[in-house]
């Protein structure tokens, strides 16, 4: 499978951007998903680090998920070690959604105390 181009484009607003919604599509490395925006050096390291949590999406979008931030990566002069999105992992933690839901109880409780 050929690597598709990257549809990553550089946001200069970053500073001013309030909420999710201000972001354009073309600064997320999974665009149709909206998914781990490309905003700096530190957004770039957490979109790698969480490349293989992003659930329901096919392999051609994690193909142009890796060319978004490869070339986010090279625009921040971040260090990409991996050459593939294969090495970044597909499989997110099982039982993913009952994790999350019970930290957002037991947050709330701790919030409540």
């Amino acid at each position: 499978m050929d690597m598709p181009e990257a549809t990553w484009k550089a946001h200069e607003k970053h500073a001013q951007v309030t909420v999710k919604s201000d972001l354009p599509d073309s600064v997320y490395a999974f665009p149709k998903q909206r998914k781990e925006p490309l905003t700096d050096a530190q957004h770039v390291r957490n979109a790698v680090a969480r490349f293989d949590q992003v659930i329901d999406v096919f392999d051609a979008d994690r193909a142009l998920a890796f060319a978004n931030i490869e070339k986010a990566a090279s625009y921040y002069d971040v260090n990409l070690t991996e050459a593939s999105w294969h090495a970044l992992g597909i499989h997110p933690q099982k039982n993913r959604k009952e994790a999350a839901a019970k930290r957002a109880v037991t947050r709330e409780r701790r919030v409540q105390s």
